[in-house]
């Protein structure tokens, strides 16, 4: 009985990195695309990488997503959900892509709430980097 449920938690643990590690992977997406445009030069100035302002945007968002902790059931839906959210763009088709995304939310509501909280974690993000780089250079 022990081997069974060890082996179950670790089933569920390898998917519960699965899905966090690909919506780490669309943030990342998101930032590059956005340096891209941008041509943001706040990040080199700073000395930060790209990855690690995803692996922060990754950790501030998941603070205010459903689930109780990082494996639970929930939170595995809304890092998918945040995923197919981020990958909008990439949809082949965008207009159906969001219903399901307002479907999977629960509400139009939801999904502009869950936006917020990326959009708000990515400042929030951006600040603590430009704020620890301003410190590292005055401690220069």
């Amino acid at each position: 009985m022990k081997k069974q449920l060890l082996i179950l938690m670790s089933a569920a643990l390898l998917t519960a990195c699965a899905e966090k590690e690909e919506y780490q992977q669309a943030v990342l997406a998101d930032i590059q695309k956005e340096r891209a445009l941008q041509k943001e030069q706040n990040l080199k100035e700073y000395s930060a990488e790209p990855e690690e302002l995803a692996r922060c945007v990754v950790d501030t968002s998941a603070n205010n997503m459903s689930g109780i902790f990082a494996y639970d059931p929930d939170r595995l839906m809304a890092y998918r959900n945040y995923t197919k959210m981020l990958t909008l763009a990439k949809s082949k088709d965008p207009k159906k892509t969001l219903e399901e995304l307002r479907t999977d939310f629960g509400s139009p509501k939801a999904l502009a709430e869950a936006n917020s909280n990326y959009s708000e974690s990515m400042m929030q993000c951006y600040s603590a980097i430009i704020s620890r780089g301003e410190a590292e250079l005055s401690d220069k």
